[in-house]
């Protein structure tokens, strides 16, 4: 693989975690907008949100049936589209079994596509030899920023969903196929054919079986940080408004302050884990987690609030995309299927999250439900040798050539 070709592999996989944070971004931010247009009640709107995460997670199940035959970036080129055009579909529906499918079918896709996106970097920062993984996380930040702004925009000038969709898809869409022609796989992949399927696919991975026992801490991980960023995205504003005594408008700036700090730690994650090593971010970024969720269980106004959220979105940020690196690294011969199984586990916090601080707010306090959090974030401090060997090593401890020269 030329330096070129990773550049462009590189480029064009930002795109595609860019794209996916807009499309992800519109749909969620539009919630009540859907439930209005289908005339989905409040008793049913759940079982439709726990949908799109369950069958993620079976996508993503699938997923690592799949790339057994056939390269990740096949099933990424195939799995984009079908995110954006199950996004217009659940714009364009008019009856509530139209919306159901479409949101059975953008789950689904979401499985796919984020499982494939995630092998897809983790082989190219085994290829470069140095860490790049926050960065595509920090493009999925970026196009979360920029979904969720056009959705309020959308909401601003009371557009319809469709009308607020299709513009996006329309030059999402186009920007996701043309870019799909620079995806590539780094050094120590196995061979494929002409049309995508895997040489030798089935005769074994040259890792090993995939141990789920060495696994485990890493899912655990998982699972502790998308707890505590559903906890964010769930229950920021309500948090501000009933428990800190915000007005309305204040209360919708913490999820907003959170994406910004997501980004720009991401933006710098990278050179962070160059200097330090994972090992060290990731202890670092839980700490700084765990001291947010306390401020923020602790805060005596919605000011102090938000500086919590501020110390969440910073410390949080790391913790995702450097779980899927250390995968690849556990299992070099084996990455696509150890990153497929892991990301099982996004679902599973996201899914968890919301419900048990709701839970625990209503049973008990939300600042106490704030601890929870807190305590599974720093209980990543214990498995924080997971992220070992450091990121020049690759495969038994051997290091890999640098291409320190690629861009």
């Amino acid at each position: 693989m030329t330096d070129a070709g990773l550049r462009h592999g590189r480029a064009s996989l930002g795109l595609s975690f860019g794209v996916q944070g807009v499309a992800f971004a519109l749909l969620v931010t539009r919630i009540p907008a859907i439930q209005d247009r289908y005339g989905i009640s409040d008793g049913l709107l759940p079982a439709f949100l726990a949908a799109v995460p369950i069958l993620a997670g079976a996508g993503s199940v699938a997923t690592e049936k799949v790339v057994a035959r056939v390269r990740p970036g096949v099933v990424l080129r195939w799995a984009q589209p079908l995110v954006l055009l199950a996004l217009l579909g659940v714009g364009a529906g008019r009856e509530m079994w139209h919306v159901a499918v479409a949101l059975g079918v953008f789950g689904l896709a979401v499985g796919a596509l984020d499982a494939s996106m995630n092998m897809l970097g983790v082989s190219l920062q085994r290829a470069y030899g140095r860490s790049i993984m926050t960065g595509f996380h920090a493009a999925y930040s970026l196009g979360g920023i920029a979904g969720a702004s056009l959705a309020w925009a959308g909401a601003r000038w009371e557009l319809s969903l469709l009308a607020s969709y299709l513009p996006v898809v329309a030059v999402l869409l186009p920007a996701a196929l043309v870019g799909s022609r620079w995806y590539t796989e780094g050094k120590g992949e196995k061979e494929t054919g002409p049309d995508g399927t895997k040489a030798g696919a089935g005769a074994g991975s040259a890792g090993g079986a995939l141990s789920f026992k060495l696994l485990l801490p890493l899912c655990l991980i998982m699972t502790f940080a998308y707890i505590g960023d559903s906890t964010v995205s769930n229950w920021s504003a309500k948090y501000l408004q009933d428990v800190l005594g915000s007005s309305e408008q204040l209360a919708t700036v913490p999820y907003n302050v959170y994406m910004v700090t997501t980004l720009l730690g991401r933006a710098v994650g990278d050179l962070g884990v160059r200097r330090f090593g994972a090992v060290a971010v990731v202890r670092g970024g839980s700490l700084l987690a765990a001291g947010g969720f306390a401020v923020v269980a602790v805060a005596p106004g919605a000011w102090t609030g938000m500086l919590g959220f501020t110390m969440l979105g910073f410390g949080l940020c790391v913790i995702v995309p450097q779980t899927f690196a250390a995968a690849g690294r556990m299992f070099p011969g084996n990455s696509d299927a150890a990153v497929a199984r892991l990301n099982i586990f996004n679902y599973v916090g996201f899914l968890v999250g919301s419900p048990l601080v709701g839970a625990l707010g209503d049973a008990w306090s939300y600042r106490g439900a704030m601890l929870v959090p807190m305590v599974l974030v720093l209980a990543t401090l214990v498995y924080a040798r997971a992220f070992g060997p450091e990121p020049a090593r690759y495969g038994g401890g051997h290091e890999r050539p640098r291409t320190a020269d690629v861009g």
